[in-house]
């Protein structure tokens, strides 16, 4: 008896410690976000946005995708953070050709095995632009 009691406490803090960690995954993903839009001005959300080189969009840790078209970052965060993992693979199946939507197929592949290890479901995209220097 006294066996499963240590188990089950064990499994507690297991448990628990994997939620705290989570949470400042979650917690540095809102900060290195807040970092990069810095100085820019929120706009109106928007469905879709342009873009040229998938090398400019960037997963930010539990947080949100982000497009960065140069005066102008796109942010757009899924309906579940935590399904975010900077170090997957998006695969994006998209309906509007070079334009990336919120109505896109968006799945998430663990980059060593290559397997399936979610989808994402992004909100609107919230440009945030420099305002111009006189």
């Amino acid at each position: 008896m006294r066996k499963l009691i240590v188990l089950a406490a064990a499994t507690a803090m297991a448990i628990g410690g994997t939620a705290v960690q989570a949470q400042t995954a979650q917690e540095k993903g809102e900060e290195k976000l807040a970092k990069m839009l810095e100085g820019r001005v929120a706009g109106e959300p928007v469905k879709c946005i342009n873009t040229m080189g998938r090398d400019h969009l960037k997963i930010i840790d539990r947080t949100a995708i982000v497009y960065d078209a140069g005066r102008t970052i796109y942010v757009a965060k899924p309906s579940r953070p935590g399904n975010l993992d900077d170090s997957d693979i998006l695969l994006i199946e998209r309906y509007n050709g070079s334009r990336l939507c919120t109505s896109d197929m968006i799945k998430t592949l663990d980059r060593s095995g290559g397997f399936m290890t979610g989808i994402i479901f992004l909100e609107d995209f919230v440009p945030y632009t420099k305002p111009e220097e006189d």
